[in-house]
Parts: C-alpha cells; structure tokens; sequence
C-alpha cells in the first residue's frame, strides 16, 4: 500500500491587538480550502495556525486596561479562535507563541544562533513603527512614514542583538533562482528583489530592552526576543522542532509545501524567515503564497475609518457557507477584492439562493413529483444536443478545477463551479422537463433528463467541498448520495446507477436586499451615534486633536429638548446585536421606548433604575422593528484595545422630566 503524499500548510498567526476583521479571516479560510481540497485529493494535509502574542503594542494594551498582557491575550487568542472555529476551519493545531514548548525551542533557536556567530549584540539606533513592531533606516520610510501601514514612526535608541541578514544575501538570490515556485503570485518576487535585496540587506533586530513583554533571551534576560524572530519559528516549532532534537510531526511534514499570508508580510516570509533557516541548517519552504487585501468598498479596513466587518457577525446574519463562498469567489489570485453589504447581498441572492440552491431544489422537486424519488441511469449517452453539451461541460470543469485549485486559483475554480450550476439551469429551460411530464411516452427522456441533473449537482456538490463544506453535505443528503459516490474518486458524469432522492429543503433563502440593508444601517447609525470620533477616557482634549462642529446660536440650542429620564426595562432586540430597547420614565406619565447602540458596552441589568439624559424631541425611527423615540446621550470613549467605545451619561438622583439647561 502506498504512502498518502503529505502536504503541510500554515497560515500567518494572528496578531493578538484586538478581534480580527473578515480581511484577516480570509488568510485561515483560504488555507482551510486549500487544506480540504488536499484532504480530498487522498493527501496526509497538516494544517497549522494560530496566534502571535508578543510585543510592545500587547504590553501597552494590557497596561491601559490594567490587566498583565498573559490576561490580555488569553482573551484576544480566545476571540480568534472563536472566529475560526465559527467559519469551519480544519486546522490540526492552533499554536500560541505563548504556548511552553514554542517559547524554550525559541530560546534553544536564539542561542543556537548566538553560539555559531549568526547573533551578535549591538545598537540600534532608527525609525520604529509600533503598530508594525518594525524597524526601518531613513530610506525605506515613505514620505517620513512606515512603508508598511503609513503611520508615523519614532526614533528609537537601544542595546540589541541582531541577525547576520546579509551574511545570507547571496545564497538566498540564489535560492529563488533554482525556485522559480517559490513566490506566488511572480509578481511578489520583483518586488523582494528590487526593494530590499538589490539595495543590500540590514542586519535584522531580533531582540528588545524597551519593553518586557517577550520570551527572554536565556544567557541575557534583560532582552526579550524581538516578534520576527519569534512569531515566525511557529511554523516549525508548531511541529516539535527543537535545535537539540526535533518530533516525529517535525520529520514528516517539514519543509511546509505552502505558506499563506497576506501581502503586506511576503517580505518577512520570503528574506528574513528563509535566511533564519538557512542559519539553522534547515530546509526552506517549498512555497509563500502572498494574497491580495479584501478592502472594504475602495479602502483598507480600520478601525479609524469605521468600516470593519467582521465575520463571525456576518456568519451570524447570513450563514458560515455564504460568508465563506463571499470571501472565497470574491478575491482573484492576484488583485486585490472588496467587500460592501450591498455586494455581498447582491452575490448570495444571485449565486447561492438562485442559481446553485434553485437549482437542487427543482431537481429534487421535480424527482419526487413525477418519479416519487426514484431514477435510474439512462442507457446510453446522448451524442450530441444538449445532453452531449451538458456532461461536456462537467467534465471540463473537473478538468479546469484541479488545474486552478492545484495552483491556487480558489475563486477562478469556484467560477467554474457556479458557471456548470448555471449551465444546468440552461438544461433545465432546454429540456423543459414539465413539458415531458405531460406526455407519458416522453417519460424515459424525462427520467433520463432528472438523472443527468441529479448527477451534475452531485458532482457540483463534490467541487464545492473545500468551499462550502455545511451545503456540500446537505446537497448530498437531498439526492441521498452513497457514500462511496461523495468523493473525488468518483467524480466522473455517469458513476451511480441510479438515485433514489430525499426531500427538497431550501439550501439559501433569498434575502429581502431592502430589508436587511435598511436593518443594516439603522444598526450601524445606532452604533455610530453612540460611539463615533472617540478619545481616550480622563484624557483632556486639546485644539489640536479635536475637530468641532460649526457654531449654532441659542435659538438653535434652545430647540433640543433634553430631558432626564429613568430607565424602567432594559432588553436585547432580536436581530440587533448592538441595540438595546430602553424603556424610560420621562415624567410625562407615558413610558417612552428608545433604542440606543449600546450593546456592546452595556448588559441590560447595567441600565436598569438608572437615570440618563435623553433627547425627548427626537423625531421617532423605526430601528429593527423598535420605534425609537429619542435618543440617550453617550460620551465617546476609547476602551483598554484602543478602540471607539460609548459611555453613558448617567444623572443618578434626578427626577424623571427633569429640563437639561
């Protein structure tokens, strides 16, 4: 019996700073396909992610929200992994730098490098982006600024020990010349090239005395290992390596086949994480595949600009398959994709509700009305027509799909997946099985018709595996698939003999566009209100960050009705994570209801016989079913991450009707 090939593959571990948005969420749900496709394909796959936890923006983090960073990471590594798990992701191990073993094979890796001369101690003396936790010289920042996120940068002054980058340079041109794959897209090669190796390499700094958040460098422990240094070991020592002995997972599925990153960190994977295995003495990954950004609309996601989506919110709202096929058709191999909800909306209503779940749907309808559930295989095949055309086209999507996944190419493949489920839809409006219902002598070509599309949506459900692994299942439970005829080894057109089908259920439900985006917004606005332009609590704002609006006279003031009022119930609305439904005492006799997007930040028994400033002259809105009648005042705030929060202002001891003057 033969070995099964084994196929290793990782993601970039998650920085721990805060929750990670769908952008991010793309990295370990591309890899899962890749992953799953693998596992289909009869391959022995390991699959690794995790968590990057060290470093000085954690340390601050955790000193703003009075917490030791263990306490703080403990919780943002929770929330990630949360995150994958809700998007169905197979990994085998998802590792913490924080874990024990990763932190001694990094020390074990830091002194092996020291001992043979590839480490030495220095100074460092530069620019330093924080949010990047990356040194630059003067000639790499983009107009004074971090070329990699555009922020400011410091100057910084440090004992430090660094890494012999250049002592390394020429054998690692030489080690992408005699791998041409080593890169994809090629693109990212050039750019390595020229930007960084060409000019000549800096020495890299791999440790730290500014701050103590780190694993400590074991014969110095005033230096903490720098992050690159760290993070970046994870993919071996994910695997039980250890320089004075490695595991058994280490000796079998290293060198990794595959690499999955985000763009803007091809440099650290493909120049320092190379050299640093080179200094090691050991294999280079066979491959980095460096992907393309999803932005929302034109932008890149950020906090600041408030148009972060997050997945596991929109799993909530839509389904895990649908955000999974959005995130997966959506971003080409090579250019960047985007995201807005009106997209995201148009392309499940357009691909998943109509032409892959109208699809099944009709197929398994019709079986059952005019065959009770039963069919048998056709004799014969037909040569030409629709039918000839028909099982042309699945045969030359399973031929184009392994080509496209085998390099890659998940949403040209899931293209061609979709294009076969429309192609069926074509046959369908070809055939018009309806008509050949009417006329019992035409009821073998009717049979034979059902058969050809039972046996295509089988074979799309095979195809949509990787991607969307909950409707693969439930396509193959409809027509009541064996289970010896669900995988790719009997995938061709024509394999099962015969069907005998479940029940029709829907696969999507066709989502009222309107409606959701209108609940979208009001959602949105709720949250906005409460929480836009934030500052730091107990910080004094000055003139020179702060932004007011124009000036308005009193008439203008005296038209706002600010009222006190005692909140007498306190609920979730449904459908609304972020909104509360408040009713109040506004001392006019009559409870008065508001809704306010403060879920996030406030449990019902925190507001309960609370008093609080409302807007009483608000004209009402209807927010998710709740007609809001006004509106409570909240101060902008910063949590302990940094991120826009909302505080309410409570006026505790103030009777109910009370004027704010």
């Amino acid at each position: 019996m033969n070995e099964r090939p084994k196929f290793y593959i990782t993601t970039a571990i998650a920085y721990t700073s805060r929750k990670p948005h769908i952008g991010n969420t793309y990295d370990v749900v591309l890899a899962d396909a890749i992953a799953r496709y693998k596992r289909m394909m009869g391959f022995d796959v390991h699959f690794l992610t995790g968590s990057d936890e060290h470093g000085q923006k954690i340390q601050e983090y955790a000193e703003k929200e009075g917490i030791s960073p263990k306490a703080y990471v403990d919780k943002v590594s929770g929330e990630i992994k949360a995150v994958w798990d809700k998007m169905n992701t197979t990994y085998d191990r998802f590792i913490r730098t924080t874990d024990p073993d990763h932190e001694k094979a990094v020390q074990a890796i830091f002194k092996k490098l020291y001992d043979q001369g590839d480490i030495y101690k220095g100074h460092y003396e530069g620019k330093y982006c924080v949010p990047c936790e990356s040194f630059f010289t003067p000639s790499q920042l983009v107009d004074g600024k971090c070329p990699d996120c555009g922020r400011e940068v410091v100057d910084a002054k440090e004992e430090a020990y660094f890494l012999r980058l250049s002592k390394y340079q020429d054998r690692l041109l030489q080690y992408y010349e005699e791998n041409p794959d080593f890169f994809k897209p090629e693109s990212r090669r050039a750019e390595m090239v020229n930007n960084f190796l060409k000019p000549g390499l800096s020495d890299l700094c791999v440790s730290r005395t500014s701050f103590t958040w780190g694993i400590p460098v074991e014969f110095d422990p005033k230096h903490v290992t720098y992050v690159w240094l760290d993070a970046l070991s994870n993919y071996i020592t994910g695997l039980g390596y250890h320089p004075d002995g490695s595991g058994e997972l280490y000796e079998k599925y290293w060198p990794a086949d595959l690499h999955v990153i985000g763009k803007d960190i091809v440099r650290f994977h493909t120049i320092y994480w190379p050299i640093i295995l080179m200094a090691l003495g050991e294999p280079l990954p066979k491959q980095v595949l460096g992907h393309p950004w999803l932005l929302f609309g034109e932008d890149k996601m950020s906090k600041s600009k408030g148009n972060v989506v997050y997945a596991d919110e929109l799993a909530d709202r839509f389904g895990v398959d649908a955000v999974r096929y959005y995130l997966l058709s959506e971003i080409p191999f090579a250019q960047d994709g985007n995201i807005t909800y009106e997209s995201f909306i148009g392309k499940y209503n357009a691909d998943l509700a109509n032409t892959l779940g109208n699809l099944v749907n009709r197929t398994i309808a019709m079986t059952n009305k005019y065959f009770s559930g039963k069919l048998a295989k056709p004799e014969g095949a037909a040569a030409d027509g629709p039918d000839a055309d028909l099982l042309a086209t699945a045969e030359d999507t399973v031929k184009r799909y392994t080509a496209l996944m085998d390099t890659w190419h998940n949403a040209d493949a899931l293209d061609g997946v979709m294009a076969l489920a429309k192609r069926c839809n074509k046959y369908i409006d070809e055939t018009a099985p309806w008509v050949l219902a009417k006329n019992e002598a035409d009821h073998p070509r009717l049979e034979a018709v059902l058969y050809n599309l039972t046996e295509c949506i089988r074979i799309l459900a095979i195809l949509l595996k990787p991607f969307l692994p909950e409707t693969s299942e439930k396509i193959l439970a409809q027509a009541r698939v064996e289970e010896g005829f669900t995988g790719f080894d009997a995938i061709a057109f024509g394999t099962v003999a015969g069907y005998e089908v479940g029940t029709p259920e829907p696969l999507f439900a066709r989502i009222d566009a309107e409606k959701a985006l209108a609940e979208i917004a009001a959602e949105l606005e709720a949250a906005k209100g409460a929480a836009a332009g934030a500052q730091p609590a107990g910080e004094a704002e000055t003139a020179e960050n702060v932004a007011f609006l124009s000036q308005i006279g009193i008439e203008d003031f005296a038209k706002v009705d600010l009222r006190v009022a005692k909140v007498l119930e306190c609920e979730p609305i449904k459908k609304a994570k972020k909104l509360l439904k408040l009713t109040l005492d506004d001392g006019s006799g009559t409870p008065r209801t508001v809704a306010s997007g403060i879920a996030k930040w406030y449990a019902p028994d925190d507001l309960k016989g609370r008093s609080v400033v409302v807007v009483a002259n608000l004209k009402p809105a209807v927010l998710c079913g709740v007609e809001s009648q006004g509106m409570i005042l909240a101060a902008d705030v910063k949590d302990g991450e940094g991120n826009a929060a909302a505080q309410v202002l409570f006026v505790d001891g103030v009777a109910p009707g009370s004027k704010i003057r």
